[in-house]
This record gives C-alpha cells, sequence and structure tokens, in this order.
C-alpha cells in the first residue's frame, strides 16, 4: 500500500470524475465507496498502480495548476490519446504538455523523449528542442526532433 494518496476535492461530481479518469486509463479500478443517501461521499480509484481519494465536500476549494499530474508517455499516439480523451468535453489546452480536463485538473502529457532531447549533451541542440516546446500546446515529437537536429 502507498503511503502517500493524492486526495482530490470535487463539489458535488466526484464520482463522476472517478468514472470519468478510469475509464481513459487502462490500467485502473475503483476501489472503496462510501455512499450516504446514494450519493458518493468519499471514494478511491486507481490509475496505472497510483492511489486517488476523491471526496464530494462543495463549492469551497477548486483546483489550480499549482498541482497536475504527469502522464509519461512512450510514443505520439500515447500523447494523442491521453490529450484527447482528457480535453474532451470541455477541457482546455495549454501550453507545453500542459491542459486541464473538464473537472479543472490540471495534467500534464509528456512523451519520455522530451527529458531525452532537452537533456541532449549538445546545448544548442537542447536548446532548440526546448524552443520548439515552449510554441506547443500538445507536445509534437516529430516537431522536436527536427527542431533539435537543425543546424
Amino acid at each position: 500500500m502507498q503511503k502517500i494518496t493524492p486526495f482530490l476535492w470535487f463539489d458535488n461530481n466526484a464520482e463522476e470524475a472517478m468514472n470519468f479518469y478510469t475509464s481513459i486509463f487502462k490500467n485502473a479500478k475503483i476501489g472503496n465507496v462510501m455512499r450516504h443517501e446514494g450519493k458518493v461521499m468519499t471514494a478511491t480509484f486507481e490509475l496505472e498502480g497510483q492511489e486517488f481519494m476523491v471526496l464530494n465536500a462543495g463549492p469551497q476549494f477548486k483546483f489550480t495548476e499549482a498541482i497536475s499530474f504527469f502522464v509519461k508517455c512512450e510514443n505520439q499516439e500515447e500523447v494523442d490519446y491521453f490529450w484527447n480523451k482528457l480535453t474532451a468535453d470541455g477541457g482546455e489546452e495549454s501550453m507545453c504538455g500542459w491542459l486541464k480536463d473538464k473537472y479543472g485538473l490540471s495534467w500534464q502529457i509528456i512523451p519520455n523523449i522530451l527529458g531525452e532531447l532537452l537533456q541532449n549533451q549538445d546545448p544548442a541542440k537542447a536548446g532548440r528542442a526546448m524552443q520548439a516546446m515552449l510554441q506547443m500546446r500538445k507536445i509534437d515529437i516529430a516537431k522536436l526532433k527536427e527542431a533539435s537536429e537543425q543546424s
């Protein structure tokens, strides 16, 4: 069992959000659900081995970009999949691989190769990759590689 679990405060749609997230990630499951008068009060779910807890607690607090979930992607297909799913139905794109889903929760959809390109031993290549990434919303691996290799 993990020692630290992200705890997500929702106004009144925790169950809907939990179902949304578990529908997107292939390795996902719903855990314990505590209901009061038929409505979810608290629940746990797991995405890719990471446990989360949700709470329906009212409108006092909203999500901010100060906390985000970083999704490591193997290839462009994975980047596109998570980007499209998480921005669907009212999510919003931001810059440099960041987005907010329809509940206002921030995510970073980042291909593994981005780190490799930004840490290239050749500072000019790394710099060109960084400049290309700074112009993007959804990360485009082919454009990052192309920018890095320009002379």
